[in-house]
């Protein structure tokens, strides 16, 4: 039976390093999302190489929308997906950096609707699926930003809308691995990376270029989902580039 890996925001960036790398195992399906599958610019990623028994099917979520999330678990589904084995939820959006004090209220909204209930959506959507496989495993690519522990310490005061989203999915985290004790969830900070986004927020703070690179991104992401277990993963926020919890 193939491993079922469900994906979000595989158009570029780290999910697309995800979707690839997943890819290249052999008897693999990779459930990857997109805003829209018949957009002509994702097209492309229906050629990516894929090992033996192994394929990609996307699917169109459109992370604001309360619907998408429902309508891709049917789609896949109806193409004979009868389980999920691990869901990623790395889509999300870095509203402009402000303080709370001072931050746009609508940039505070749109970060919590995509950032924090895009994956709770998901995970309504695709939690029979999740429950019919044997070893269930569910990540939210998080950040450190999202650290209520640690934001005196990192200095990320300024970062309101974001931070606020991120804290919000990280307590969703941890809720569903209270809730499920046969699911295996956490979240993951995977630094700073040469997405578009992290290279941006790398620009801020003076560097030329985010100084992780997608290739270590995923290589150490899939390591730490292929080592994870209940006891020793679940319910736990980890920076997968230095091996280290961080303190919610």
């Amino acid at each position: 039976m193939a491993t079922v890996v469900f994906i979000t925001g595989v158009g570029r960036g780290i999910g697309r390093a995800l979707a690839e790398a997943y890819l290249a195992r052999p008897n693999h399906t990779v459930i990857g999302s997109v805003r829209n599958k018949d957009d002509a610019k994702y097209q492309h990623l229906r050629s990516l190489p894929a090992a033996s028994g192994s394929k990609l099917i996307l699917v169109s979520i459109e992370s604001a929308s309360k619907s998408d999330p429902h309508k891709a678990v049917d789609e896949i589904k109806a193409a004979g997906v009868d389980h999920v084995d691990i869901v990623i939820a790395n889509a999300g959006t870095c509203p402009p950096l402000a303080p709370l004090d001072v931050a746009n209220p609508k940039d505070v909204e749109e970060g919590f609707q995509i950032n924090t209930l895009g994956p709770i959506l998901l995970y309504q959507a695709v939690k029979p699926l999740l429950d019919k496989s044997s070893a269930p495993r569910w990540v939210s690519v998080s950040s450190a930003v999202g650290s209520i522990g640690k934001l005196e310490a990192y200095g990320v005061a300024g970062i309101g809308a974001y931070g606020v989203a991120k804290a919000g999915l990280n307590w969703f985290t941890v809720s569903i691995h209270a809730g499920n004790p046969s699911l295996i969830a956490f979240a993951v900070h995977p630094g700073l990376v040469q997405s578009d986004m992290g290279n941006s927020s790398a620009k801020l703070l003076g560097l030329e270029k985010a100084p992780v690179t997608l290739e270590q991104c995923s290589s150490k992401l899939l390591s730490t989902i292929d080592q994870a277990t209940r006891e020793k993963t679940s319910g736990k926020f980890l920076n997968i580039i230095d091996d280290e919890e961080i303190p919610w």
